[in-house]
C-alpha cells in the first residue's frame, strides 16, 4: 500500500507540472497512536485536533511536501525584500489547490483497495483572531520524519523549505519509516547560530529569533492578495524561506 500511495502522490504532482513550479515531493507515515499525537494538545495548544477527530478509524497519518523549484525561489528573491513576486504568489495558489484536489482524489483512489480516508485542507483552516490552526500540517510532517521547524518555524526538509504541506488521514497501517539519521539540526541557526536570513529577510520586522507576530505576518500576506487580486486567494509572502534552507538538491 506505501508504494501504490507514493507513486499516486509523486504521478499526481508531476502530471499537473506543466510550468515546472514543483519538484518530486516527499511522502512520510506516522502512525495515528504516536505519544505525540496522544500529547498535541499539551504541545501545541487545546484547539489542536487528534487525527481521530477527523477520521475516527485513523490508523495512519499521511504527510507529503511539494517543494517548489529554484526558478520560483529565485524570482522571489529578485522582487527583493519587500515585494511578493506574481510567480510565487502563483505557485502558492496553484499549489494550495493542487494538494486538495490530489488529497481528494487519492481517498477517491484508496476505496478501489478498501481503504477508507479523510482529507483536511491545505490552507486557510484557521482562526484569523486568535491566528491558531486545528490542525498543523508542519507538525505532522514532523513526526512523519519529513525534517525540523527551523526558526522562521517553517519545516525544513531534505530539499529545503520552500514549498506546501498537504495531510491526508487513513485507515490502514502503514509502518512509519524512521527519520534518516542527521547528526546536526537542518537550521543552521539552532545548528551553530550562525544564520538568520529569515529574520532579516522579514518585511515587516513580524520575525524575530523570539517567534513570529502573527498578525502583523498576515497583514503582510493580505497586502499580496490584494496585489494579486486576479490570481484567486494567494495571501502569501515568503520573505523567511528565501534563506539557505530554501532550496536543496
Amino acid at each position: 500500500m506505501r508504494e501504490k500511495i507514493e507513486g499516486f502522490i509523486t504521478d499526481y504532482v508531476m502530471s499537473h507540472n506543466e510550468n515546472e513550479l514543483y519538484r518530486q515531493p516527499l511522502i512520510g507515515f506516522s502512525s495515528a497512536n504516536d505519544e505525540r499525537y496522544e500529547n498535541i494538545k499539551e504541545i501545541i495548544g487545546p484547539h489542536h485536533i487528534y487525527p481521530r477527530e477527523v477520521l475516527p478509524t485513523c490508523k495512519t497519518v499521511l504527510s507529503f511536501f511539494i517543494p517548489f523549484t529554484k526558478k520560483v525561489v529565485d524570482n522571489n528573491i529578485s522582487e527583493g525584500k519587500s515585494k511578493v513576486s506574481y510567480l510565487w504568489a502563483k505557485t502558492y495558489y496553484e499549489c494550495n489547490n493542487l494538494i486538495n484536489s490530489l488529497s481528494g482524489e487519492l481517498v477517491e483512489y484508496l476505496k478501489e483497495f478498501n481503504v477508507n480516508g479523510a482529507t483536511i485542507q491545505a490552507t486557510h483552516g484557521f482562526d484569523k483572531e486568535k491566528f491558531v490552526a486545528g490542525w498543523s500540517h508542519k507538525s505532522a510532517a514532523v513526526i512523519a520524519g519529513l525534517g525540523d521547524l527551523g526558526l522562521h518555524s517553517l519545516l525544513i526538509t531534505d530539499k529545503g523549505c520552500a514549498g506546501r504541506l498537504g495531510t491526508v488521514f487513513l485507515d490502514v497501517e502503514i509502518e512509519p519509516k524512521n527519520k534518516k539519521g542527521a547528526n546536526e539540526h537542518p537550521c543552521l541557526y539552532y545548528r551553530d547560530g550562525s544564520c538568520r536570513v529569515c529574520v532579516d529577510n522579514c518585511p515587516t520586522n513580524a520575525l524575530s529569533i523570539d517567534g513570529l507576530n502573527k498578525k502583523i505576518c498576515y497583514e503582510k500576506c493580505l497586502h499580496t492578495d490584494e496585489l494579486y487580486s486576479d490570481l484567486g486567494t494567494c495571501d502569501c509572502c515568503g520573505k523567511c524561506s528565501l534563506g539557505p534552507c530554501a532550496y536543496f538538491e
